[in-house]
C-alpha cells in the first residue's frame, strides 16, 4: 500500500502542505498520524477517492488508475458500444483507423490494451500486432484480436495475441475481459 505525506500530496493537488493538514485535521481527507509525532500519512486510496469525490485532477496517479486502451478499428458502431460499456472514471479510450495511425498512437498514449479489430485488413492486423510484439517498449500490453466471422479461414500465428474475439460477440463480454486482464496489473478506480 503506497502512502503520501502531506507534502507530497501538497504537490500532487498543487496546494500548500498547510491546506493538506487542514483537509487532514477536518476529517475530509482520511488517514492517519505517525505514533509519537504529528507526522500525518494518507494512504493511496484516500486520496484517489478525496480528487475523485472533490472533482480534482489525478495527476501523476492518473497513470495508476485508469485503464489505457487503443481501439484500432473502422466500426463506429463497436467503438460506441465499447466507450459506452467502459466507464470514463476508469478507463482512456484513444482510437486508431489504421496500422500507421495505431504505431503513431501507441507510442503517444502507452496503452495497457491495444484491440485490434480484424476487418481493417488481415495482413495490416497481424503486422500491427507483430509490430507491437517487436518493440519491448510494448512487451507488457495486452493485444486483443476481433476476427471477422466471414467464413474465411483466418490462419496466421497467434503467438503474439493474447486473446481473441469472434464477430459477432457481446461487447459486455470483451468490457468485462479487459477489467479483468488491465485489472490484475493495475489498481483500476472504482
Amino acid at each position: 500500500m503506497k502512502v503520501f505525506t502531506t507534502g507530497q500530496v501538497a504537490k500532487i493537488c498543487k496546494v500548500a502542505p498547510r491546506t493538506v493538514s487542514k483537509w487532514f485535521d477536518a476529517g475530509r481527507l482520511k488517514g492517519y498520524r505517525i505514533p509519537g509525532s504529528q507526522d500525518r500519512r494518507i494512504p493511496r486510496e484516500y486520496l484517489i477517492k478525496f480528487l475523485k469525490e472533490h472533482g480534482m485532477p489525478l495527476g501523476e496517479l492518473e497513470d495508476e488508475t485508469l485503464a489505457k486502451v487503443l481501439v484500432v478499428a473502422q466500426d463506429q458502431i463497436f467503438i460506441d458500444n465499447l466507450k459506452r460499456e467502459l466507464p470514463e472514471r476508469s478507463f482512456r479510450i484513444s482510437i486508431a483507423s489504421s496500422g500507421f495511425d495505431a504505431g503513431i498512437q501507441a507510442e503517444s498514449f502507452h496503452p495497457d490494451s491495444v484491440i485490434v479489430d480484424f476487418s481493417i485488413g488481415k495482413m495490416e492486423s497481424v503486422q500491427i500486432c507483430q509490430n507491437l510484439r517487436k518493440n519491448s517498449e510494448f512487451g507488457e500490453v495486452i493485444l486483443i484480436a476481433l476476427l471477422p466471422d466471414d467464413g474465411s479461414v483466418t490462419s496466421f500465428d497467434r503467438s503474439c495475441i493474447n486473446e481473441t474475439f469472434k464477430k459477432p460477440f457481446d461487447t459486455a463480454l470483451l468490457a468485462e475481459r479487459l477489467r479483468t486482464l488491465i485489472g490484475s496489473k493495475k489498481e483500476l478506480a472504482a
